[in-house]
């Protein structure tokens, strides 16, 4: 079996949650989805676990950090152009997502910021190796 990465995050409407999601480009996969949770599915081995907060408390003993006042972690997709970037940023905040603050371009990498609903903080990127500083 390959490795695989799942990103659980608490939201508090599980629905608004997954349309914005789809509108980035997640699909839901129904086979890990009930009314508590939804299984978004980036890409072959990377998935995003939409969860109530309720279900969401039954994995740990911690509180549920507030994303809208203060960062819990920051997750970082890569796409193959800026033009792509541009895309999901635009789709994005079309779904109600919104950007904190403007791209950043260094050079080798141009980054975009967008947050969702509950504050969760997404870094959409492109970036070009041929570019990368060499160091010398």
């Amino acid at each position: 079996m390959a490795k695989q990465i799942f990103i659980n995050l608490a939201v508090k409407d599980l629905q608004k949650s997954m349309d914005f999601y789809a509108a980035l480009g997640f699909t839901n996969n129904p086979q890990f989805s009930d009314d508590s949770g939804k299984c978004m599915v980036w890409s072959e081995n990377i998935f995003l676990m939409l969860l109530s907060h309720e279900k969401f408390s039954g994995f740990t003993s911690k509180p549920i950090a507030d994303t809208k006042s203060a960062v819990a972690g920051l997750f970082s997709l890569s796409l193959e152009s800026l033009d792509e970037v541009n895309l999901f940023m635009t789709k994005g905040l079309n779904a109600g997502g919104t950007e904190p603050n403007e791209m950043r371009d260094y050079g080798f990498m141009q980054q975009r910021t967008i947050e969702d609903f509950d504050g969760h903080t997404w870094e959409v990127f492109y970036m070009d190796v041929s570019k990368f500083p060499s160091g010398e």
